[in-house]
């Protein structure tokens, strides 16, 4: 699929001014926002755009004082080894609303992938302690996070939106503590992900993910001990394959009634029962239902203990998530 940079999403949406206005400063490595002018700078951009380059060991940092910031959010590839952290994710929100049917300069609709509130398109960046939000609402798609990068974390934070709330494009990433709340299809795309001890709410009758996982790889969305839940009188799949090979597991995680007891859906695609990887292991709660698609399978307890999130993100880079500077 084609993607455009931000700056091209910036000047087609008609906002103000490009994120490439400020040129980074070598010598900043750490940076404050706050919207009462506490801090060195108002918005975050303006500190992503001025922010150094950091260190596996010394990583650069922006600290976000608690507000709404109502504004787009580029970390572009030059922005390895940043940390975006805010006070606490209840009061520290990045917030815009943008969606796939707006129109641009040229009138024409800017589509899925120019909707994002927050686009990371660095390596070993992380975000903590912030909502990440797409306001737009029911219209369609509307991304809250973009990622494009490769090793990156997200520790206690919220994504919230409805359709595409979270675009994992590509690379491996490592959520923890995190909520994310949705309608459609609201964690997809082909990267590798693991996600420890989150909360994933389905606010419609829809489906949670839509993996493109490539045939090559072993894993595509794997949920450890997090919760499933769903907005009172609605019903929800575990997920669907927007490509072939979609990959996802489901392990130890606690499901309310209204995950449908079928689990998958083949996208109205059948041939797709033989190449979508769909499995879980140790579900609990009344959602846990043993009657899924024969399509899909079931763990064995050997297969469930060799999987953690060392060894489905690791790589030939050995990368631990883990493991901190």
């Amino acid at each position: 699929m084609k993607l455009v940079s931000i700056v091209a999403l910036v000047s087609s949406v008609g906002l103000a001014a490009s994120v490439a206005a400020v040129q980074t400063d070598p010598r900043l490595t750490t940076a404050v926002v706050a919207k009462d002018g506490s801090g060195q700078f108002a918005t975050i951009q303006e500190a992503m755009a001025r922010i150094a380059m950091g260190t596996p060991d010394r990583p650069a940092t922006i600290y976000v004082r608690r507000g709404v910031y109502r504004e787009l959010v580029y970390a572009q590839r030059e922005k390895r080894y940043v940390r975006l952290i805010g006070e606490d994710p209840e009061s520290t929100v990045l917030v815009y609303g943008l969606h796939a049917g707006m129109k641009g300069l040229d009138g024409e609709a800017i589509g899925t992938f120019r909707t994002p509130t927050l686009y990371v398109d660095a390596d070993d960046f992380t975000v903590e302690n912030m909502t990440i939000r797409n306001d737009a609402g029911p219209v369609g798609q509307a991304i809250a996070v973009a990622v494009h990068g490769d090793r990156v974390l997200f520790r206690n934070c919220r994504f919230q939106g409805h359709q595409d709330t979270v675009f994992l494009n590509r690379g491996r990433h490592y959520f923890t503590g995190c909520s994310i709340a949705g309608t459609t299809d609201f964690v997809f795309g082909g990267a590798t992900a693991w996600f420890e001890s989150c909360d994933i709410q389905a606010l419609a009758s829809s489906y949670l993910t839509a993996a493109a996982t490539p045939p090559e790889s072993a894993f595509g969305f794997v949920f450890n001990r997090s919760r499933v839940r769903v907005a009172e009188g609605e019903q929800t799949y575990l997920g669907r394959p927007w490509r072939d090979f979609a990959q996802v597991t489901f392990l130890n995680t606690e499901m309310s009634e209204v995950v449908r007891p079928e689990g998958w859906h083949n996208w109205d695609r059948p041939e797709r029962e033989k190449t979508a990887r769909y499995q879980e292991f140790g579900t609990t709660g009344p959602g846990a239902s043993r009657s899924r698609v024969p399509w899909a399978r079931t763990l064995t307890p050997a297969d469930a203990r060799a999987m953690s999130a060392r060894s489905v993100l690791r790589g030939s880079d050995e990368w631990d998530p883990l493991r901190k500077p």
